[in-house]
């Protein structure tokens, strides 16, 4: 089965926020499945976001790291998962900038 691509054009301004519901345990205990986030693809990436950033031709919802050497990563905060390297910042498509659940307090801006 295809996976759609959520970054595929539309009648959307390109350049507008999108939202998509976290699927799996990756993420967890921030962002639990079911969970919606909203991805800016204009945001500013920074050590520690939460990004959206592809990963051998998929889409992966991560945390950026940048150490010391100007190496980057995408780390779970699940520790079931392993921690990756990436080439660089342009693997990442978008910026996780809210998070929306089934309660109000479930719901969080992050920048």
């Amino acid at each position: 089965m295809q996976q759609e691509d959520p970054m595929r054009k539309t009648e959307c301004d390109s350049n507008e926020p999108f939202a998509l519901r976290v699927l799996g345990d990756s993420m967890e205990p921030e962002f639990r499945e079911g969970h919606i986030i909203i991805i800016d693809k204009d945001a500013v990436v920074s050590n520690e976001s939460y990004v959206l950033a592809v990963l051998e031709d998929e889409y992966i919802f991560r945390q950026l790291i940048i150490d010391e050497q100007k190496s980057f990563y995408l780390k779970p905060l699940n520790d079931k998962y392993p921690t990756v390297p990436i080439s660089g910042v342009d693997a990442v498509k978008g910026v996780i900038v809210q998070r929306s659940g089934t309660r109000r307090k479930e719901h969080k801006h992050y920048l």
